[in-house]
């Protein structure tokens, strides 16, 4: 930096610390916070060019309370978020993690996979009983088998597809 500019930066320092400091203090009460939101004044006042106002000092105090409004906002949304993911783990749900919807989505894929492997009436036989929830009797039946039968098969698809799932992992 040029020693002009790092002595106008001093002087600009030396002149608004104290009161930003104060005006800061009064509304977080937290010394550590009222600096950091100091420093973030200047940063923002020194990346543009500050002189450009007619009113300095209105400015100045424009981005300080800008800067305890976005505070306040990223304060609220983080809130927000806690009370979410609070109400989330009382109901006893899981958070939704990105590493598990992968690999959720892979397991679906590979028992997909699975049941197309299968030859066609153990598939259909598998499909009617485990997922559309239809009787032995009426699949027996329907395919002109015993009961026994239709166990046999669904217990070869559960087999298959069991097997074809730990491999997975």
């Amino acid at each position: 930096m040029e020693p002009e500019l790092v002595s106008e930066e001093t002087a600009f320092g030396r002149r608004w610390r104290p009161a930003l400091m104060a005006f800061f203090l009064r509304r977080v009460r937290d010394h550590a916070e009222a600096e950091d939101l100091t420093q973030e004044v200047f940063v923002r006042l020194i990346a543009k060019d500050h002189a450009e106002s007619d009113r300095p000092d209105a400015y100045v105090f424009q981005v300080a309370a800008n800067l305890l409004r976005d505070r306040a906002r990223r304060a609220k949304v983080r809130a927000d978020y806690r009370d979410m993911a609070r109400a989330v783990e009382d109901q006893g749900l899981d958070p939704i993690d990105p590493h598990q919807v992968i690999e959720g989505r892979a397991a679906v894929a590979t028992l997909l996979k699975g049941l197309d492997a299968l030859p066609e009436r153990t598939r259909v036989i598998f499909t009617l009983y485990r997922i559309e929830d239809v009787d032995l009797d009426s699949i027996a039946e329907s395919f002109g088998i015993s009961k026994s039968a239709v166990k046999k098969h669904v217990h070869k698809a559960m087999a298959f597809l069991m097997t074809r799932m730990r491999n997975v992992r």
